[in-house]
């Protein structure tokens, strides 16, 4: 996804560093200043399912330097770049081309009706067909010695003209990581849970680098999706500032904002998991990427600078582990939750998902 547009007033910044300085790295518990900043941080979850944050450890050059990359790696010939597809570890690793993946509210009667009771101004476009964006996975982390769920933790895929690959994104998508995981830290404290509530579920999860690249040369009408209307899959999902604008968010009360970051900042966007683990306290963010004016702005001017126009994410899905258990934690294991979100592994609910959304091919266990 990343960010673009022009309505940023209901998107405050949280800056991580210091609960970072003080819990992270000196391993103090927070005092009355933090928890009400992690508070506040959970509040805005639960109202928009998304935050601006900024971390000392996440310099925009190296967003710019994997961006600089994943350009590249796009503008390939499409025979080269389907050598990296690996459709038989459900696209986990490896490249998605454009055509495959299904946005779930396509197929979903109960979505589309949501779509129709939309007022106007703040209707998503409804998903037509498969997304015409493509999409590259790389792992990030460590992975289990044992998981019930080895497709969801292949190796990683090396593009072969690129030797820098696995240096730059290590790199970048670690870093983003270990930002998405304060914020985890933060939220959970500002809920009122145990601070390891939600990292401990983490730990060996199918945390993925998963850049997306949607070609603005070919693909350039306003009002054209490449991303239909959906919810992410995962715990949080986390973006670098991306080139090009597009990205639209739904908040809680259903309005439908362009999300602009400030420079220097990153995008979080609550996932499914999450959903899973407060009860439905915090939602998965709906969400979709189009040809705006906006877009149509950005590309005149790369044009005129010689720059390229594939629209290029900087995104890292953080997962709960596959082996987890996901359930409604603490104070959330209602009745009523716990009858809605049932207890299961993480990665039969993954699994699940990649089905629906076309990823996970006929046959595959």
């Amino acid at each position: 996804m990343g960010g673009g547009g022009s309505d940023v007033a209901q998107m405050p910044v949280f800056d991580l560093e210091p609960f970072l300085e003080k819990c992270i790295l000196k391993g103090e518990e927070p005092d009355e200043a933090l928890k009400k900043q992690c508070e506040e941080l959970a509040q805005c979850l639960k109202d928009t399912s998304a935050l601006v944050v900024k971390d000392p450890r996440c310099p925009s050059n190296d967003n710019n330097q994997f961006l600089d990359m994943i350009e590249s790696y796009f503008a390939q010939e499409d025979d080269e770049k389907k050598k990296d597809e690996r459709p038989h570890f459900h696209y986990q690793v490896g490249v998605t081309p454009e055509g495959v993946e299904v946005p779930r509210c396509s197929m979903d009667p109960a979505c589309l009706s949501d779509i129709a009771k939309q007022p106007e101004e703040h209707r998503a476009h409804v998903p037509k067909g498969a997304d015409p964006k493509w999409r590259f996975m790389t792992r990030i982390g460590p992975r289990p010695t044992e998981t019930k769920f080895k497709e969801l933790n292949a190796e990683p895929v090396l593009p072969a003209h690129f030797p820098q690959w696995e240096g730059t994104c290590n790199n970048w998508g670690t870093k983003m990581l270990n930002a998405l995981e304060v914020v985890a830290e933060m939220c959970a404290v500002g809920l009122g849970l145990d601070r390891k509530a939600f990292v401990e579920k983490m730990k060996n999860a199918p945390h993925l680098l998963a850049p997306t690249g949607s070609d603005l040369a070919k693909y350039h009408d306003i009002g054209t999706v490449f991303a239909g209307y959906h919810y992410d899959l995962n715990f949080l999902t986390i973006h670098g500032k991306s080139r090009f604008p597009g990205l639209y968010v739904w908040l809680r009360d259903g309005k439908r904002i362009p999300v602009k970051m400030p420079e220097g900042c990153l995008l979080l966007q609550a996932g499914k998991q999450i959903e899973w683990l407060t009860g439905g306290e915090i939602l998965a963010g709906m969400h979709e990427v189009v040809f705006s004016d906006a877009t149509k702005n950005a590309v005149a001017k790369a044009k005129e600078e010689g720059r390229s126009i594939w629209r290029v994410s900087s995104t890292v899905f953080g997962h709960i582990a596959s082996d987890a258990i996901l359930e409604p934690l603490g104070r959330f294991a209602t009745e009523e939750a716990n009858a809605k979100y049932k207890r299961c592994c993480a990665g039969d609910q993954v699994q699940e998902e990649l089905d629906t959304i076309k990823l996970k091919p006929n046959g595959l266990a």
